[in-house]
């Protein structure tokens, strides 16, 4: 008899079938664990991967952080330059029904038409176009899943965002923008 056969015939002894189907069952579990938590870490990786590939975009107006401070109000830096968003029912333009354009905030670049706005009731001015070629867009993942954010195409300026549920009758799209990246030039 060899110390092996000894060994295991010791450990079987000590062991009941049951305990040996439990332990079966809690190494299958592991493996399990560890394949979900490298596949997670793998993708989480790729992810960061894509976005340190993503190219700079540049824009026609380039502007260092400290001019932009200097030009913007908070509130407009935050909102334009910071991609924040301000609070909703407080800008100005949101109930404004004149007929004119709505330029960015940051570099005078017309954006939107007074013909395009309507009440969406989310508390921003909100239109069912842009003026195209003036806007850009790009995806962000700022809340956890895949949002379309809308950007002064001239400046860079965060607008804010574009969303399906817009005036079936037109577009069917909702241009959600912040009141504080635009400037209103009434039609004369």
């Amino acid at each position: 008899m060899t110390i092996k056969f000894i060994l295991d015939e010791l450990l079987l002894s000590l062991v009941n079938t049951n305990d040996l189907n439990t332990i079966k069952n809690d190494l299958a579990m592991h493996k399990l664990l560890i394949v979900i938590t490298l596949v997670f870490f793998v993708n989480c990786n790729s992810l960061a991967q894509k976005k340190s590939e993503e190219k700079k975009v540049t824009y026609k107006v380039e502007k260092t952080e400290a001019e932009w401070k200097t030009q913007l109000s908070p509130k407009e830096f935050y909102v334009l330059r910071q991609a924040g968003t301000e609070r909703a029912f407080t800008s100005p333009l949101n109930k404004n029904y004149e007929a004119g354009l709505y330029l960015c905030k940051g570099c005078d670049t017309p954006l939107f038409k007074s013909k395009h706005k309507f009440d969406s009731g989310t508390g921003w001015p909100s239109f069912d176009r842009e003026i195209k070629g003036n806007v850009a867009f790009s995806t962000d993942y700022d809340l956890g899943y895949a949002r379309t954010e809308e950007h002064c195409a001239t400046c860079g300026g965060h607008l804010g965002h574009v969303f399906n549920d817009g005036p079936r009758e037109t577009t069917g799209k909702r241009h959600c923008i912040n009141g504080v990246s635009l400037k209103f030039i009434k039609n004369e």
